[in-house]
C-alpha cells in the first residue's frame, strides 16, 4: 500500500460520509469506512467493493477513546501511515429549542461527538498522519457554526447546541492548523449545506453527491492548497 494514499472517514456507513468515501475510492483512494456500527460499516464495505473500490471496515466510536486508540494501532500495523482523515462522524440532537429550554445534557452529548469527538480521534491519528508525504484532515462542520452567518437577522432556527460543536470545531481547525504550520499537513472546514440525510430526516436542498464535493476537494489538495479556512463550493465561508 506504499504507491496507494489511505483515507480514514468516520461515520462513513451513510450518508454525507459514504458518499465521501465512494468519491475517494473512485479517485483511487484506499478508503477506510470508520464506523461504530459493525454490520452497516461492513455492509457499506460490501457495497464499495461492489464498486471495484478499494475499502475496508474500521470500528471506531468517535467518544470511544479505547476504541480510537485500537483504531490507530491497526492502521499502523497495516500501513504505518494515514494520508487523509475526515472527521464526519456528527449528531444532532435538539430541534428548534430555543437556548433557554436547551438540557445540559443535550449540550454535552452533542459535544462529545461534535467536538470532543473530533478533538481526541484527530490527535490520536496526528502522529500517523505526520507520517504521510502530504498528510490532509477536512473536519466537517456547517454553516450553521459560522458567528457571521449566526449573527443576522435572517438566521436560521436556533440551535445552540449544534452551532456551538461546529463553530467549536472550526476554531480547533484553526488552531492546529497554526501547530502545523511547517508541515506538509493541511486541515480545513467544510460546509457540506443543508443535505437530505438521515440526520435531517430526510429533509435537505442538497444531495449527498452534491455535499460530498467540498470534503473530497479538501482532502485531496495538493501542496499549493490552503490551510485553516472554512469552505463551502463556492469558496470560503465566513467565520
Amino acid at each position: 500500500m506504499k504507491d496507494i494514499n489511505v483515507a480514514l472517514i468516520t461515520g462513513a456507513n451513510k450518508g454525507i460520509g459514504f458518499e465521501t468515501a465512494r468519491q475517494l475510492g473512485k479517485l483511487g483512494y484506499k478508503v477506510i469506512v470508520g464506523a461504530r456500527d459493525a454490520q452497516l460499516g461492513a455492509s457499506a464495505v460490501e457495497q464499495l467493493i461492489k464498486e471495484d473500490i478499494t475499502a475496508e471496515f474500521l470500528l471506531l466510536d468517535v467518544t470511544n477513546i479505547d476504541i480510537i486508540k485500537n483504531a490507530v494501532h491497526n492502521i499502523d500495523e497495516k500501513y504505518q501511515r494515514l494520508d487523509v482523515l475526515i472527521n464526519n462522524a456528527g449528531t444532532f440532537l435538539e430541534k428548534g429549542i430555543a437556548p433557554s429550554q436547551l438540557d445540559i445534557h443535550t449540550l454535552k452529548k452533542t459535544f462529545d461527538v461534535n467536538f470532543f469527538g473530533v478533538f481526541e480521534t484527530t490527535i490520536a491519528f496526528l502522529p500517523l498522519i505526520k507520517k504521510s508525504k502530504s498528510g490532509r484532515i477536512v473536519n466537517v462542520s456547517s454553516g450553521q457554526g459560522s458567528l457571521t452567518n449566526g449573527s443576522v437577522a435572517e438566521a436560521p432556527r436556533l440551535q445552540l447546541a449544534y452551532n456551538c460543536s461546529k463553530a467549536a470545531l472550526n476554531m480547533l481547525t484553526i488552531q492546529l492548523s497554526k501547530e502545523l504550520a511547517d508541515t506538509p499537513i493541511k486541515i480545513n472546514s467544510a460546509a457540506p449545506g443543508y443535505t437530505i440525510t438521515d440526520m435531517n430526516e430526510g429533509k435537505g436542498k442538497r444531495t449527498v453527491q452534491e455535499s460530498s464535493k467540498i470534503i473530497v476537494e479538501l482532502a485531496t489538495l495538493d501542496e499549493n492548497g490552503p490551510t485553516g479556512g472554512f469552505f463551502d463550493d463556492s469558496g470560503k465561508v465566513q467565520w
